[in-house]
């Protein structure tokens, strides 16, 4: 087989040394690399699983401000994530949209529907009037423009503004990964950090190379755990010892056809008072989410949360047909990491918020990260590049922008190009937007090679999976430039396609084989078995 560009990486992690390894490579490890390699630092990043695999590929979707945190007062925090969903609305334009968020409040709620809607307008104020103004809706206003609601027991609501990812959270995450490969970075998935030892003034990790068991190690002046939910587990095995710590709240979004095509996202409070969404996907609908404290990162989703979540969805809609469990095309589940100081603490969603912590020990070169959230990710980058040059390593171009979609010109021409080759005429009927328009989002300059592959063979622009809306030049480009280990990486992060299309059907397409081959050659057979039967050796 080929060399590959994830087989490259690992080679040259245990030949050269670094100012930087980052250990975990969900949201805040991809923006640690990508702030730091942009800025012309020496970085390393691995990541035992895939990029993205944890919390980072089963949130909400959703870049908000945080409006829920008014509750507990926490305004410095709202105005914070205010500011980042702003700057991620200018940053990343083609991915991070506005949508609205109607929102019902139900007879003996806590609060009266106007004082909710006074919370929205000063939500909104904090916005610096970057979204739509929010508006008081009346029962009878829900009706009319929303007729899927049960307003039976409604005393009003009211209309704002947030945004949401068009595409999922793991790509989003992917994309900072490969912004900071295009800065030279040397990333690498599914490689695992055994053990780390000082030694003369430098770290010193012990490497396991997941698929083959190799084991090597990897020299840098400081390192970075990003590991999300294990950052404790991997404190651990670094001999670290913080003030902070994790809690963690479970959140489960159960997937099904589209309830509503309305664009917006109809939120509620369940039927114990925690804010629960409809958020539109395309032709499904995302169902959620739970809170449930639990006491391990690694969570499923269990029958009692399928039931609350089909069963307040039921309640609060008029449906021609309730929901069952037989609904479900897909589901997620994960952990939120909440961060906490000191040893003990209950993870209720009012009181424990979202906020990330940078805990540093300056003496031995070692940062932690606790807690946050995608709308922040752009801050954790920047404070991350701030205390590692506060540690002493050189940041050469501190001021270089490591983050956003080319500029327009850019976005201009590949435009014209595709207009003048009439790309959109070979739209499959099934997808959701013209290709041009998902070949910038997904890709930005990279999609101009895409461009030269249909130039080549047309044919290259079918899709091989029905209603799946990736292209054959598109899983040709994953091969090459996205690092994919298993079909899973493929299926469930660098795209959404299992979470739109049952599970059932995808084993059935005609085209999933010939996907296969493209991405792992002569190991397609032994990828596709693992992946069709994930409980087999």
């Amino acid at each position: 087989m080929p060399v590959t560009l994830r087989d490259n990486n690992v080679k040259k992690l245990a030949e050269q040394p670094f100012d930087v390894l980052i250990v975990g490579g969900g949201v805040n490890g991809a923006v640690s690399a990508a702030s730091l390699a942009g800025r012309g630092v020496r970085v390393a990043l691995i990541d035992r699983g895939d990029f993205g695999g944890g919390v980072s590929s089963n949130s909400s979707n959703l870049a908000w401000g945080g409006i829920k945190y008014l509750e507990s007062l926490e305004f410095f925090l709202v105005n914070k994530l205010c500011k980042s969903r702003n700057r991620l609305m200018r940053a990343y334009p083609s991915t991070v949209k506005e949508i609205r968020f109607l929102t019902t409040i139900q007879r003996g709620f806590r609060f009266p529907p106007f004082f909710i809607y006074l919370g929205s307008v000063l939500y909104w104020l904090m916005g610096r009037f970057a979204t739509r103004a929010p508006r008081y809706i009346s029962a009878r206003g829900i009706r009319a423009a929303e007729p899927v609601i049960d307003t039976s027991k409604a005393t009003g609501g009211l209309e704002y503004s947030d945004c949401y990812l068009y595409d999922n959270d793991a790509r989003f995450v992917f994309n900072f990964i490969r912004k900071s490969l295009n800065f030279g970075c040397i990333a690498a998935n599914y490689v695992e950090s055994v053990s780390s030892r000082r030694e003369e003034g430098q770290w010193v990790t012990r490497a396991r190379e997941m698929t083959t068991g190799a084991q090597f190690e990897i020299r840098s002046k400081l390192v970075i755990n990003a590991c999300g939910p294990w950052v404790d587990a991997q404190n651990r095995i670094e001999a670290q010892q913080t003030q902070y710590h994790h809690l963690f709240s479970k959140g489960v979004h159960l997937i099904v056809d589209q309830i509503t095509d309305s664009p917006r996202v109809l939120t509620f409070f369940a039927s114990d008072g925690r804010m629960f969404f409809l958020i539109p996907m395309g032709p499904k609908t995302c169902i959620g989410t739970t809170d449930t404290q639990v006491y391990s990162p690694d969570v499923e989703v269990t029958d009692e949360d399928r039931d609350f979540l089909l069963e307040n969805t039921n309640v609060l809609l008029n449906l021609d047909q309730p929901l069952t469990r037989a609904s479900i095309i897909a589901e997620r589940a994960s952990v939120r990491p909440l961060a906490i100081k000191g040893e003990s603490g209950e993870a209720d969603w009012v009181q424990l918020s979202r906020k990330h912590v940078i805990e540093v020990d300056e003496a031995h070169r070692h940062l932690s990260i606790f807690g946050g959230k995608l709308t922040d990710c752009l801050n954790v980058g920047d404070e991350v590049a701030a205390w590692v040059e506060r540690l002493g390593v050189a940041v050469p171009q501190a001021g270089n922008r490591w983050y956003g979609e080319p500029g327009a010109e850019l976005r201009d021409e590949f435009m014209l190009q595709a207009k003048l080759m009439d790309l959109d005429a070979l739209t499959d009927p099934s997808s959701s937007e013209p290709l041009s328009e998902r070949f910038w989002r997904r890709y930005a300059e990279s999609a101009f090679g895409l461009l030269e592959r249909i130039r080549e063979d047309e044919s290259s622009a079918a899709l091989l999976i029905e209603n799946a809306e990736y292209t054959r030049c598109e899983i040709e480009l994953a091969a090459r430039r996205e690092m994919i280990v298993t079909l899973e990486d493929f299926m469930r992060r660098r795209s959404k396609i299992e979470q739109v299309v049952r599970r059932e059907d995808i084993a059935g397409a005609p085209g999933l084989h010939e996907a296969c081959d493209i991405l792992f050659g002569q190991q397609s057979a032994v990828r596709l078995h693992e992946y069709l039967n994930p409980g087999s050796k």
